[in-house]
């Protein structure tokens, strides 16, 4: 039975503010969560306008490698997340378990309004028919899903030309957009002649990047056009530093820190 939260004029309408938000001139951020008690803690920040679950991070919480996790966990991790915030929740699918318009619509169960879904590089006729099938589940399902259409075409680019890897990145993005995906995730590390150059082929506010060290600053992601960034499994990894960090300083004779909140 659908809760009132999760009902599907509620999902709808957070699906709704989570597109617009893309749209907008201010550059989305999302800080990707793991489980309920990260999503509370990042839902709780000021400036938190939605959250992103990572995959990766995810997997790591459950012992998995990063694309392992079995789809009824999977569905039940993000379940909780999507329960413990009122925000709009975007779910990391990975590469649709093999039937993106089923998983979509299982996500959609739990309270998710939209998802990343990777391409890793199949060929362009069966990707544009995966991506063709998650939104098109969420029409089915009342919900104006929001596909952020991951393309691995850098991710897997080693090798080889990257004028290439551009052009390819580019013709895929450009593809998944003309069958519903609503952005264009191109994970990767990237300059700003790269980023404009994939602005200017994908087009402006429809592409979605990664943050990770050493990227370029959101306010200047803004400026080239970009309209969200994530930070995928990072976010987790400076939470385990801490955690890390800490542990060696008690292990060491020291104390625990003054400050510390209670976020739970």
């Amino acid at each position: 039975m659908t809760t009132p939260s999760s009902s599907p004029a509620s999902l709808s309408a957070k699906a709704t503010e989570f597109l617009n938000l893309h749209r907008a001139p201010e550059i989305l951020q999302v800080v990707n969560v793991w489980d309920a008690i990260s999503a509370k803690t990042i839902a709780d920040v000021p400036g938190t306008r939605a959250l992103a679950t990572a995959g990766h991070s995810i997997a790591s919480s459950l012992g998995y490698q990063d694309g392992t996790v079995p789809l009824d966990l999977m569905i039940d991790s993000i379940s909780r997340i999507a329960a413990a915030t009122e925000l709009p929740v975007s779910a990391d699918l990975d590469g649709g378990y093999g039937n993106a318009g089923e998983t979509v619509r299982r996500a959609i169960g739990v309270g998710i309004i939209g998802a990343n879904i990777e391409d890793r590089m199949e060929p362009l006729a069966d990707s544009v028919a995966k991506m063709e099938a998650a939104v098109k589940a969420g029409e089915a399902e009342g919900v104006p899903f929001v596909l952020n259409a991951r393309t691995d075409a850098f991710v897997r680019g080693a090798g080889r030309d990257p004028k290439e890897v551009l052009a390819e990145a580019i013709e895929r993005g450009r593809a998944y957009l003309e069958v519903g995906a609503s952005t264009v995730f191109v994970p990767g590390l990237f300059d700003e002649d790269t980023v404009r150059a994939l602005v200017e082929g994908i087009g402006q506010k429809r592409l979605s990047v990664i943050g990770i060290p050493g990227s370029l600053a959101p306010a200047r992601l803004q400026e080239l056009g970009v309209a969200r960034i994530s930070y995928g499994p990072f976010t987790q990894r400076v939470a385990l530093t801490a955690l890390a960090d800490t542990a060696a300083d008690l292990l060491n004779g020291g104390v625990l820190p003054e400050g510390i909140r209670a976020l739970n």
